[in-house]
């Protein structure tokens, strides 16, 4: 009898998903969370009651989950694929029910969970950029990675309101991702990278950021009841961005490969 060989990414990734969705799931219901701020409210769907206070918002984020279990099975079926692709898998794949969080209860907490999850995955990226591009190994690579996502939790708690971006946590954000486009940019300079599926990720990040910006309380965009909401198109058109950067990040440049 052939036992079927188990994949090593797609597990954790299915684990964590199932796993973080119910406790989602149960913690709403049960007001784990808290009482209901309107945290998250300025992103036009109008709050419900029931268990998803924003239903077109929290379920779209159901991408990032579907993003990180494509990104698992493709780093599987990849022979000599990245370790570390699976942690992002992981990443990419909690960025769902964490944004959720916010989303279907408009709690404090769930504010939190939703820019601790966008810390993480900036956080990866850049310290993983670096690990690319030969100025780190990986453990000193784990290092930074975890040093950026403090440096993320100090900046987001600054109370200030910023113009455009609303939050704190939003420029470091943006700012990691900045350096992760600028540090991979270099890689494909060198011939270390194809540019292809980064410029796909990087385009459709520009996208998602240009509906975001248009998609919130008093814009042209917001149609509060309906179901087509701009903020789940941003969910959505992230979870694409993070696939393509994934196959960026399997993809070998003309120097690399030889």
């Amino acid at each position: 009898m052939i036992v079927p060989q188990v994949p090593r990414a797609l597990v954790p990734v299915v684990v964590v998903s199932v796993l973080a969705w119910g406790l989602l799931l149960v913690g709403a219901g049960q007001g784990w969370l808290g009482e209901a701020t309107g945290r998250g409210g300025e992103f036009c769907e109008a709050g419900r009651g029931g268990l998803l206070r924003q239903p077109v918002n929290t379920l779209s984020n159901l991408g990032f989950t579907v993003a990180g279990l494509a990104i698992a099975w493709r780093r599987d079926r990849t022979p000599g694929a990245p370790a570390a692709l699976t942690a992002y898998a992981v990443v990419v794949a909690l960025l769902g029910p964490a944004s959720a969080a916010m989303h279907a209860t408009e709690t404090a907490l769930g504010g939190r969970l939703d820019l601790f999850s966008m810390y993480l995955l900036a956080s990866f990226t850049t310290a993983y950029a670096v690990v690319r591009s030969g100025g780190l190994d990986e453990p000193r690579g784990a290092v930074l990675f975890g040093g950026l996502v403090l440096v993320c939790e100090a900046m987001g708690s600054l109370p200030v309101t910023v113009p455009v971006l609303m939050h704190p946590g939003n420029v470091v954000f943006a700012v990691l991702l900045l350096l992760t486009i600028g540090l991979e940019g270099r890689l494909v300079r060198r011939g270390r990278a194809e540019p292809g599926w980064g410029l796909a990720s990087v385009g459709t990040l520009l996208l998602a950021f240009a509906i975001w910006s248009q998609a919130k309380d008093g814009s042209a965009l917001c149609a509060p009841r309906s179901v087509l909401q701009g903020h789940g198109a941003w969910h959505l058109l992230d979870a694409l961005a993070a696939w393509f950067l994934a196959r960026h990040y399997l993809a070998r440049g003309p120097r690399s490969s030889s």
